[in-house]
């Protein structure tokens, strides 16, 4: 299984663990042409975070990347049901306000 999926409606679901062991490359470099295509055409993506098993800096890193790259863009990124681990983490980051959390 990947680390995400994209839907034909611009949703993305995050699978298992977000940190240096399993993160290679930004969000928006894993996205293949039509993932990308269905992001920018819908210019809304929601970001599903209920699968995350772990995540450590490396992988509030990896959605702060997400949030800007889909951002320039342009298309609007949501972040919903991220785990309280990772909320907290990004709290004592100071990274909190950069996440659009639903």
């Amino acid at each position: 299984m990947s680390l995400f999926e994209v839907n034909d409606k611009g949703n993305v679901v995050v699978h298992g663990h977000l940190d240096r062991e399993t993160l290679s490359k930004n969000f928006w470099d894993s996205l293949d042409g039509n993932e990308r295509s269905t992001l920018i055409n819908n210019k809304r993506c929601l970001v599903d975070l209920s699968d995350v098993e772990r995540a450590d800096s490396a992988g509030l890193a990896w959605l702060i990347n997400a949030v800007r790259d889909a951002k320039q863009n342009g298309v609007s990124m949501s972040l919903y049901k991220m785990p309280e681990k990772l909320r907290k983490l990004a709290k004592i980051s100071d990274a909190d306000s950069f996440l659009p959390v639903e």
